[in-house]
């Protein structure tokens, strides 16, 4: 009986010990709005979510769930996270703003972090690229690389972060390229290959002989590749199996270092709602290897100006830049202010077309 005791008790002791350790793990929540094998955005946030695990090791325990859509679906994927047991979640698209505002009310033990949003609360934070910098490197690149002086353009939605994207690859592609024009097609979706392939190919049958996109999928690439003789550059992801043609450079989102510094924030007890927006300098936004099937010079002009942007010496909206209407926005050196940056709705000088409502 005694023995039967023993070893009852360290039966209880071992069941006591694992709950306390499976309490002690960080539990990690990931929202993604595509799949994570989509070759772009939401593949880019699955691999920080990987390397917070190879980071922490049995300390943390991370989810996900992809291909949520952004609204009631959600917040209900947010509310089940929060149940779970999750004491921090990342939601990774704009859509999901609401959603995780919503949800985070109703549980303010549990961390929130928003990507490209700007309601916070105290337990979310908000975090987002100043991809619009890499926009700025691959607008030199088509004006000095289009031979029909027409860039297409695939947009997702018509919010700020892709606004801003826009401008500033027309704005660096006008200066390298005064007769360079811009076709922008909108697709109304982050991932939907069928029509980002029709996308690219209307706008190639339009006369574009570079496709620029904020659509996640690489259907834009295998479509020019098809065509033949058009330039592309990969979105989010460096999507290098289309170089070194059409692929010629890409924007890579490298979120790792950020999900690692607020997990361990959580870990620590030191987690505060903050507002996160980096870009070249930082890191959080590469430039992919510009390839050869882009002439040195242009190469070197490139690189020269990303570096230029990442060490401040040249922020991508930088005046004399006028709206669409022909009004002055920003004089002579004047810089644009992030909170003009933040909610921008409008096309500067030059760029057609009207932006949907």
């Amino acid at each position: 009986m005694k023995l039967n005791a023993l070893l009852a008790g360290a039966a209880l002791a071992l069941g006591l010990a694992g709950a306390a350790a499976a309490q002690d793990k960080t539990k990690v929540g990931f929202v993604f709005v595509g799949p994570i094998g989509d070759g772009g955005w939401t593949y880019e946030h699955n691999q920080a979510r990987l390397a917070v695990e190879e980071k922490f090791g049995d300390a943390v325990e991370t989810v996900y769930q992809e291909s949520v859509p952004e609204g009631a679906d959600a917040e209900r994927v947010l509310t089940q996270m929060a149940l779970s047991g999750a004491d921090l979640i990342f939601t990774t698209s704009f859509g999901y703003m609401d959603p995780t505002i919503n949800v985070a009310q109703k549980f303010p033990d549990v961390k929130f972090e928003h990507a490209t949003g700007y309601k916070r609360a105290d337990n979310v934070g908000t975090y987002s690229a100043r991809f619009y910098e890499g926009r700025a490197v691959q607008g030199h690149i088509a004006g000095r690389m289009t031979k029909s002086n027409v860039v297409g353009y695939i947009a997702s939605f018509p919010i700020p972060e892709v606004i801003r994207g826009i401008n500033s690859a027309y704005i660096h592609a006008k200066a390298a390229n005064p007769d360079v024009q811009f076709k922008v097609i909108w697709a109304y979706t982050w991932f939907d290959p069928a029509k980002e392939a029709d996308a690219a190919t209307a706008l190639i049958q339009q006369g574009a002989d570079v496709i620029l996109q904020h659509t996640d999928s690489t259907a834009p690439q295998a479509a020019a590749e098809k065509a033949g003789g058009i330039i592309t550059f990969g979105q989010a992801s460096d999507m290098a199996e289309y170089a070194p043609m059409p692929r010629v450079s890409s924007i890579i989102d490298n979120w790792a270092p950020y999900y690692i510094n607020r997990v361990q924030a959580v870990m620590d007890g030191t987690w505060e709602s903050d507002d996160t927006w980096d870009g070249i300098g930082a890191g959080m936004v590469k430039i992919g290897e510009i390839s050869n099937a882009v002439p040195e010079d242009v190469k070197a002009e490139a690189l020269a100006l990303k570096e230029a942007i990442a060490s401040g010496a040249h922020h991508p909206f930088t005046g004399p830049l006028n709206k669409q209407d022909g009004s002055v926005w920003l004089a002579e050196g004047e810089v644009a202010d992030d909170g003009t940056l933040a909610g921008m709705n409008f096309y500067v000088e030059g760029l057609t077309g009207d932006i949907p409502q």
